[in-house]
């Protein structure tokens, strides 16, 4: 019923390369939201952006931090899903935000940075959210093995034989 440690573990294994990359990518963007010339006809369009962008920042850092101090390996994974699965809302709300810019000098090269920035972070996250499934749906698969298992071990009792119920057989 307990997860494998080690398992766990490796799928906690983040490729520092990678992480440092898509940290470098957000970088980029923030600075284009806040320095670059980026121009939209809403009111507060710009702003809720940057707003956007500093919650996918924040939503990396917590996907990306490291979780050994948790000492219930299941705990770690349910952690770690949930902080995936805010991840991908703050993106998505990103990318609501980022449609409302229209234009200005550097709004293509904003744009291209933003596709390639998503495209680089739903690769990690996808590799690791399928070994945190794979290890939840194990234990889930254990557990009705189990409970298949005890329903096999029971005897069926027809209606009205139970326990207490008279028999009618003389």
């Amino acid at each position: 019923m307990a997860m494998d440690d080690t398992q766990v573990a490796r799928t906690f294994e983040f490729e520092a390369k990678a992480i440092a990359d898509v940290r470098a990518r957000w970088r980029v963007l923030m600075d284009a939201c806040v320095w670059h010339d980026l121009k939209a006809t809403r009111i507060g369009a710009l702003p809720r952006l940057r707003k956007r962008m500093l919650a996918v920042g924040e939503g990396m850092r917590s996907l990306f931090s490291a979780r050994a101090w948790m000492p219930v390996a299941r705990e770690r994974v349910k952690g770690a899903m949930a902080a995936s699965l805010n991840l991908r809302d703050a993106l998505l709300q990103l990318e609501r935000a980022a449609q409302l810019i229209e234009g200005g000098e550097d709004f293509a090269q904003f744009e291209s940075h933003l596709l390639a920035f998503r495209q680089r972070l739903l690769r990690i996250m996808e590799h690791h959210e399928q070994g945190w499934c794979d290890l939840l749906e194990a234990q889930y698969d254990e557990v009705l093995d189990d409970d298949d298992e005890a329903e096999e071990d029971t005897v069926s009792v027809p209606p009205g034989q139970g326990a207490g119920t008279p028999s009618t057989d003389t």
